[in-house]
């Protein structure tokens, strides 16, 4: 094997794991950002996990963040404001950075 091919295989293994990385990261953020909500919410116990879990389910209607900043916008009305919840979104991603690499 050539040192090109090397390269090019400790590329592409880095390129998986950073992808695998930020799947975990927004994965945990936005479990992170539905807990919070329901907090919010007065929600506790079953049906704090079942928000999170809507929110979750939110999460996979496209690529990014919009999605679920969309949700909780219409969820918290009153409650939190875009702002605030967009300040939130960047807390929860710290958060479950710092939480994904102590573990890893």
């Amino acid at each position: 094997m050539t040192t090109f091919d090397d390269r090019e295989h400790a590329f592409e293994a880095k390129f998986a794991h950073d992808a695998e990385l930020r799947f975990k990261v927004e994965a945990r953020s936005v479990k992170l950002l539905g807990q919070w909500a329901a907090e919010l919410l007065g929600k506790s116990g079953e049906e704090a996990e079942a928000y999170t879990g809507a929110l979750i389910a939110a999460d996979f209607e496209e690529a990014g963040q919009e999605d679920v900043i969309r949700k909780l916008v219409a969820d918290l009305a009153g409650v939190a404001d875009e702002a605030k919840i967009r300040a939130k979104v960047g807390e929860a991603m710290r958060e479950a950075m710092k939480q994904i690499t102590e573990v890893g």
